[in-house]
């Protein structure tokens, strides 16, 4: 089978599409055809081992683990012989860690679920990472209510335009922050309201919230308290430099303030089949409708990674690797 592999830490241009050897599924795993997959920032982060604390997962000095990609869909094609929740033929997704920029990978039951029969692969495979996200960081962390003023900075990406139909599903007033780009599609996705950020700041126009959503992870601590409400919580979801990670890990609880307000990162979201299982009800109920901006193919996931990492991408960049059925 063919895979994408990377056997030293770099640019895009490490990524090499080889011959590999077919998996076989141990007990508990399923063999998936792959139809699609998606790339996520984790991606580009493993390619390139930075910051330097990935590699403490990932090695220190090359990848212990060439293989790329969490998020797929596709088609059962064997099981384990403890597996009995799928079949050979059943179409699935979700989020299966590493190995899904491949013809073909292995993965736990657990980690997967059926694929929402309206949706094609591609769409399937691009929701399952920022589905958790963005379902862990507004209801776990962030404590989501109805009626609540929401704010939601990157909007328009992968994890924020999730992030923002999951908000309003929760019956709350949501504002995007994106550029002006994006002002549609963000309206598309139900946001009340808009700030575009090339022209307003968000921490300086008055505006005040109950709950900030942050998948950029851009600003200060003291620039998120500003834009809350007494009481007020702010998720950061992402990063965008090291600095403002140290500076969000370290000083986000400790400057509490009288009012209330807290800053907090959310951490990395936690796959599970439940969470999985509420994504695909929200998938199949419309409540979220997946956002693609490019796909590209196997061969192309080298610029897939590139296009994604340059920061620009409204909604998921998807790799087909099988024709969708």
């Amino acid at each position: 089978m063919r895979a994408i592999v990377h056997n030293r830490y770099g640019p895009p241009d490490v990524l090499k599409l080889v011959e590999v050897e077919l998996l076989t599924p141990t007990e508990n795993q399923v063999l998936i055809k792959v139809h699609a997959a998606a790339a996520n920032p984790l991606d580009w982060h493993f390619m390139r081992g930075s910051p330097f604390l990935v590699r403490l997962q990932s090695g220190l000095s090359k990848p212990k683990d060439p293989r790329l990609g969490a998020d797929v869909a596709g088609v059962v094609e064997a099981v384990g012989g403890d597996v009995t929740g799928f079949k050979p033929g059943d179409a699935v997704f979700g989020e299966i860690g590493k190995g899904a920029f491949a013809e073909y990978v292995c993965a736990r039951e657990s980690a997967l679920a059926p694929k929402p029969e309206s949706l094609s692969f591609e769409q399937a495979a691009s929701t399952p990472v920022v589905g958790f996200t963005a379902l862990q960081g507004l209801r776990d962390t962030g404590r989501i209510q109805s009626g609540e003023t929401v704010l939601i900075n990157g909007a328009s990406g992968g994890v924020g335009s999730f992030a923002v139909q999951l908000a309003k599903s929760y019956g709350t007033e949501v504002t995007g922050v994106c550029s002006s780009r994006n002002v549609e599609l963000v309206r598309s996705l139900g946001a009340d309201h808009f700030i575009d950020y090339t022209q307003a700041d968000f921490t300086q126009d008055g505006g005040r919230y109950d709950l900030i959503y942050d998948a950029v992870g851009n600003r200060s601590v003291s620039d998120l308290k500003r834009a809350l409400r007494p009481h007020g919580r702010c998720v950061i979801a992402g990063f965008a430099t090291m600095p403002r990670l140290i500076e969000h890990m370290v000083l986000g609880r400790l400057r509490s303030s009288r009012e209330g307000k807290t800053i907090g990162l959310m951490g990395t979201a936690q796959p599970n089949r439940d969470d999985l299982l509420i994504i695909k009800d929200l998938l199949e109920e419309g409540h979220v409708a997946p956002v693609i901006d490019r796909e590209y193919s196997l061969g192309e996931t080298a610029d897939a990674i590139q296009y994604l990492e340059a920061g620009h991408a409204r909604g998921k960049v998807v790799i087909t690797v099988a024709p969708s059925t």
